[in-house]
């Protein structure tokens, strides 16, 4: 194994921000543990990879904790360690509290979204920790919360929360492995073109193509940024909206287009 290759982990792989990251650290010459549900899925994007025989995928839905521990003790032991962690898999649905049918959705988005992100990291922090003990520096943990996530949006209560708690978690665990050395990123997307976007039906600002959103959001896990907004548009809107008086928030956003209460849930 070449000493210089960056040996990453992935969930949410199949599509969206995970496929656009594992196509841009492929072709950096990494070597990638990717998980996602979508098997064939997998198999063609790591087929379309640079070095295809030296990535590693794992077929499993990352609500399945033990399954997900398995996958990246596989892939500690194949790549003889890990630098980067990404948990990247998420799910996006339009909720109503009052729905009745809707509390499943809301369980599994926070399941998807949050616990998911926990199951992610949990293995591997005993990993990184072991490699910077022995002088191995440079280990990255890297959630993906969302602009979403920095004030409840009507419509999206699930969404909205799950974001804000991956916000909160990865700071927290920032704050606890400081000491080991290892850096926790916080990525918020603005509006991203990925199959979880083009369903919206509505406008939205400073839409990025994913594979530009790839190569900043790989600069900013290279830097170690704690936390950043990417497009930095967003990043100001996200500014504005922290400071805002609750009044003049509910004012503006309280009749703010909704994500449809049907669209299917997809992959991030």
């Amino acid at each position: 194994m070449q000493a210089d290759m960056k040996r990453i982990f992935i969930t949410g792989a199949s599509s969206g921000l995970g496929a656009a990251l594992a196509r841009h650290y492929a072709a950096q010459g990494a070597m990638l543990g990717l998980v996602a549900r979508r098997g064939e899925v997998l198999q063609l994007l790591v087929a379309d990879l640079p070095y295809p025989q030296r990535h590693r995928i794992y077929v499993l839905d990352v609500t399945d904790s033990a399954a997900l521990a398995a996958a990246a003790a596989d892939f500690f032991a194949a790549a003889q360690g890990v630098d980067i962690v990404i948990a990247a898999a998420g799910i996006s649905r339009g909720t109503l509290t009052e729905c009745a049918e809707d509390l499943d959705v809301f369980e599994r988005v926070f399941a998807t979204n949050v616990s998911a992100t926990v199951a992610t990291f949990a293995p591997l922090i005993a990993t990184l920790q072991a490699q910077a003990a022995a002088g191995q520096t440079g280990g990255r943990l890297v959630g993906i919360g969302s602009v979403a996530g920095i004030r409840g949006l009507p419509g999206a209560g699930a969404y909205s929360a799950s974001k804000a708690a991956v916000i909160s978690y990865c700071e927290s665990l920032r704050l606890e492995l400081k000491k080991d050395g290892i850096k926790v990123v916080t990525i918020a997307p603005g509006y991203i073109d990925t199959p979880m976007t083009q369903v919206n039906d509505y406008a939205m600002p400073f839409l990025m193509p994913v594979e530009k959103f790839a190569a900043q959001a790989a600069a900013t896990i290279e830097a170690g940024c704690s936390y950043r907004v990417i497009p930095w548009q967003m990043g100001v809107v996200a500014k504005l909206l922290r400071i805002l008086p609750n009044w003049l928030y509910d004012l503006l956003f309280a009749n703010a287009p909704r994500k449809t209460r049907k669209t299917s849930s997809v992959d991030l």
